[in-house]
């Protein structure tokens, strides 16, 4: 409902102004009102100037114009938390798509806003608490089951104090409208509550005790990121890379065997071809955890390039905001953003239009307080009642010809924790995860010892530097001694490095495994080789490579594992 209205004063592309006589808050959301057919259009204000309000519309304003009149309300841009999120596939603001799909059909309409949740959908609620107890912020009331998770019912984190319950639902089916629960607060304020509450998605949802450093790895079953450059829990981490490279790919792979409990793909401005294969594959894919369908515990939010440029930054915070909501579970939670490169795009764009100073390539001045602001929105966190939960955030970079100097690259990497810079060379090479092993870096620390890995990693540089040489004068031109040591940095990185996504094992290479294989490869590397000539040498790496490639095919701890190690040892 609208606390009050002005009027349209000029239209430059998706910016609006307006002229209002009342006072409005920053951040509020509008509509405008298209005068031709009644259609409201939601907007965001960004700026005030005197009895001026510039608005950025999350739909094309095809159609508006001068003299409409704009419903100003005084409520932030919010998503809706609740019962029901796992599953869903929102658009920037939260629009159920498939819901969308049915009304509009092939083309989106604008102006068309559905309710992000089922509220005729009743839930089998069982309080935790009774009437008389003390809650506060982050306590949980009572749970619901939701898929294989217990949904817990909190206490909204924008309470404050000490709250008393004076009436609480009895067990049973309640929709997540109907009021459970009422508090009273010191000052003698009450409030009932029901299952579902909004959040403004710019302001991070606190409701809990304390933030931890993050010390547990993040288990994905990438050999290349657990070993080399490992993510913990509660950690940041981005994927920069020229098109093409596999960002999209890594980030599916790893949203289907990491070791969480909720996974958060936020699509914000990727090419809709991605995006649709995307939502293609994931009803159809089995969460090998569980055995049952992926999509129980995945959050879809789509805003592909083709949708409106404003709603990019608004999908990504709806992502991070609903990532804050299952961490107050006590839930492990894995937000990949792909791609932070867009939503910068439009937060250039949306900066030209304001007629801003422009930064470096003319992003905004502020880009780097904008990203790391999100980024900081990870975390570890300890609960009220001791529990933990953690956001590990995941975003890739898309920076034009792969060129990784370029300002969001470099206001990323100031504020993440570990660095996987993808390379066109290891693409083209057909060499997958296509991750650099030479520019890539990790502040965390892994499951697999940090000295022996710091050793595979100088056999990897030392090789590489061997094979450049080798490209300008030839393999004869580098002594046997040299040849070896770039055939061990070969044989490190194809039976290691690199995996095999579309084979039933090799896709996930558990952490156990990844410490028994890793730890005969050091062997290899350790060994001091003696070959007569380099054809000899060639040729003897090559039965290796083929032998440990066969072992990586074979099921952990198998007959047919521990045939194929025996095989591996034999050669060696």
């Amino acid at each position: 409902m609208a606390d009050t209205k002005g009027k349209i004063v000029a239209i430059y592309g998706n910016l609006v102004t307006a002229e209002v006589t009342d006072s409005v808050r920053q951040n509020a959301v509008a509509y405008c009102c298209r005068s031709r057919d009644g259609v409201k259009l939601k907007a965001e204000i960004i700026r005030l100037r005197n009895q001026f309000i510039d608005m950025q519309v999350f739909e094309s304003t095809r159609g508006l114009q001068v003299g409409d009149e704009v419903e100003i309300t005084s409520g932030l841009l919010s998503v809706t938390v609740g019962p029901g999120l796992l599953g869903q596939i929102y658009d920037g603001l939260q629009n159920p798509l498939p819901q969308l799909a049915e009304e509009c059909g092939f083309f989106l309409q604008s102006g068309i806003y559905k309710e992000p949740l089922d509220t005729k959908m009743k839930w089998k609620f069982t309080p935790t608490k009774k009437a008389g107890d003390t809650v506060e912020a982050g306590d949980y009331l009572g749970s619901v089951p939701e898929g294989i998770f217990t949904h817990h019912i909190i206490v909204p984190p924008s309470f404050s104090g000490k709250l008393k319950i004076e009436k609480i639902a009895k067990e049973g089916e309640y929709t997540i409208k109907e009021k459970i629960v009422t508090l009273k607060s010191d000052n003698g304020n009450t409030h009932e509550l029901g299952m579902s509450y909004q959040w403004p998605v710019k302001l991070p949802m606190k409701g809990y005790k304390d933030r931890l450093l993050p010390t547990e790895p993040l288990i994905t079953k990438q050999r290349i990121i657990d070993s080399f450059f490992p993510v913990c829990k509660g950690g940041t981490y981005c994927i920069p890379g020229p098109f093409g490279a596999g960002k999209t790919v890594m980030q599916q792979i790893t949203s289907r065997h990491a070791e969480v409990d909720v996974v958060i793909i936020a699509a914000c401005g990727e090419r809709a071809g991605e995006v649709v294969e995307t939502l293609r594959e994931f009803p159809e894919l089995t969460d090998p955890k569980t055995g049952r369908p992926l999509m129980e515990r995945t959050i879809i939010i789509c805003n592909t390039s083709s949708m409106p440029v404003a709603a990019r930054e608004a999908s990504v915070y709806t992502g991070v905001t609903l990532a804050e909501y299952y961490r107050l579970m006590g839930l492990d939670v894995l937000l990949l953003a792909d791609s932070t490169s867009r939503w910068a795009q439009a937060l250039r764009e949306m900066s030209g239009r304001l007629e801003e100073i422009p930064g470096e390539e003319a992003f905004p001045a502020y880009l780097e307080s904008v990203i790391a602001g999100f980024y900081e929105r990870a975390g570890l966190v300890e609960l009220t009642n001791g529990e933990k939960g953690s956001i590990t955030v995941g975003g890739t970079v898309s920076p034009a010809g792969g060129n990784f100097e370029e300002p969001v690259t470099q206001a990323t990497l100031k504020v993440v924790g570990a660095f996987h810079g993808l390379s066109r060379a290891r693409a083209d090479a057909r060499r997958f995860p296509s991750m650099d092993p030479i520019e890539s870096w990790s502040k965390y620390k892994g499951g697999i010892d940090e000295e022996t890995v710091a050793f595979a990693k100088k056999i990897l540089r030392n090789g590489n530097e061997v094979g450049q040489m080798m490209t300008v004068v030839g393999e004869e031109g580098v002594s046997i001694d040299d040849f070896i040591l770039f055939l061990k940095a070969e044989l490190l990185d194809r039976v290691y490095l690199q995996q095999n996504a579309f084979h039933d094992i090799d896709a996930a290479c558990s952490l156990d495994r990844q410490k028994h294989t890793f730890g005969i490869l050091l062997d290899v590397l350790n060994h001091s080789f003696s070959y007569s000539s380099k054809d000899e040498a060639r040729s003897s790496f090559f039965q290796l490579q083929e032998a440990f490639l066969n072992w990586n095919l074979t099921e952990w701890e198998s007959q047919a594992f521990k045939d194929q190690e025996t095989k591996v040892k034999e050669l060696l």
